[in-house]
């Protein structure tokens, strides 16, 4: 397995690992479907992703640095995925039951950001259900028997994200050592 800090490049992490060497949370790796999804995956993560860099923001030392930079460009994110979660919520019947579906689809799959910051579901609740109330969406309900996919962080990937990688990496397996 490549791992940062090893004297492993760019390429390495990003084109000769398999799978199950990646850690990402399940709901970035889904198929986007149509707009409405590629809409509601980028809410959910960019409300997640403004708060967490906040937090980490807050710290001292180069990480802190990195995530006070990135603080503004996930606000940029978030007031993107905001907009066009109002435009196709309160739009058109046709937009607003998309978009209703995208939000249910999705949902399951942001109890994953939160297995190693509990305390920012919350704040991101408040964020999000703002976002959905005024788009004349419903917020799907959180139940003990709800069905929380998870593994993303420790290899455990969905199908889709096979074929992103075999996408990404078909060229430089293809010309190794290649530089473009």
């Amino acid at each position: 397995m490549v791992r940062p800090g090893t004297g492993a490049g760019e390429d390495e992490l990003a084109y000769l690992r398999t799978d199950r060497e990646f850690r990402n949370v399940l709901l970035v790796e889904l198929p986007d479907g149509d707009f409405a999804v590629l809409i509601a995956k980028l809410l959910f993560l960019s409300a997640f992703q403004h708060l967490n860099y906040a937090v980490l923001a807050g710290g001292t030392g180069q990480l802190a640095e990195i995530a006070a930079k990135t603080v503004k460009e996930s606000a940029y994110h978030l007031d993107h995925a905001t907009q066009w979660t109002l435009r196709l919520g309160d739009g058109t019947t046709l937009s607003h039951q998309r978009m209703q579906a995208a939000v249910d689809e999705v949902w399951p799959y942001t109890y994953e950001l939160f297995e190693d910051v509990p305390e920012l579901r919350a704040p991101w609740l408040s964020t999000v259900d703002g976002v959905l109330t005024e788009a004349t969406l419903t917020r799907p309900a959180d139940t003990a028997d709800s069905w929380k996919p998870t593994g993303g962080r420790s290899g455990r990937h969905t199908e889709a994200l096979s074929y992103l990688l075999a996408e990404l990496q078909v060229l430089h397996r293809a010309y190794p050592g290649a530089s473009w």
